[in-house]
């Protein structure tokens, strides 16, 4: 397969993998500056996948913080018990979300597959013709 032909700004040529029927990467392409915009204001959205991490560390070490309220009778035990039903229920908007995000991005990703794949075909069934 061919190399992309743009060159980088110290005069190296790119060295990624044209992409089919064109001469550019998928990051070079003119005719795909859009659509890479769109999805980079997407990824700056969403965070990055380190957000729900520290979030989670955060709870964690309100939790931990709880539990030594309990222990040292700062806390009564049946306040913390709420308290800890709540935590948990952050949790599982953490981990749905997660789970929401992941499944949105595969089915993306399946779409966009599912295209190249049709375009394939086109250009198969075409050249045959």
């Amino acid at each position: 397969m061919a190399l992309c032909s743009q060159t980088k700004g110290n005069g190296d040529r790119c060295r990624a993998q044209a992409m089919s029927g064109s001469e550019w990467c998928y990051a070079h392409n003119p005719a795909l500056e859009d659509k890479r915009a769109r999805n980079n204001r997407k990824g700056g959205k969403r965070g990055g996948r380190g957000r729900p991490t520290i979030e989670l560390k955060n709870l964690e070490a309100k939790l931990e913080s709880l539990a030594d309220d309990v222990l040292g009778g700062i806390v009564e035990p049946s306040v913390a018990a709420v308290i800890v039903q709540i935590r948990n229920a952050q949790i599982r908007s953490i981990s749905t979300g997660l789970k929401a995000r992941e499944q949105e991005e595969i089915l993306q990703r399946l779409e966009e597959l599912e295209a190249a794949h049709a375009q394939r075909d086109e250009r198969i069934l075409g050249s045959w013709g």
